[in-house]
């Protein structure tokens, strides 16, 4: 039985135009393990995050570390 993976989509802009990005994370158990709950990030929270980009050039990448509002580092590796 395969795990999956939570993902965090992410709405930013460029100077050209509002780009959508996904950023893949661990499992849930992992995330769990990790700190995380339900809440930690809600729609319409300014976060930063740092990913690993995407082989496919596509606008996704695999999430690494995701700082919450509250400043709370998260690792998601």
């Amino acid at each position: 039985m395969a795990e999956s993976h939570v993902w965090v989509y992410i709405e930013t802009k460029d100077a050209k135009a509002r780009l959508l990005c996904g950023a893949e994370g661990g499992s849930p158990a992992a995330l769990t393990r990790g700190g995380w709950k339900k809440d930690t990030v809600k729609v319409g929270d300014k976060i930063n995050v740092k990913c690993h980009v995407a082989k496919d050039g596509s606008n996704n990448c695999l999430l690494g570390f995701l700082t919450t509002p509250a400043a709370l580092p998260k690792n998601s590796d």
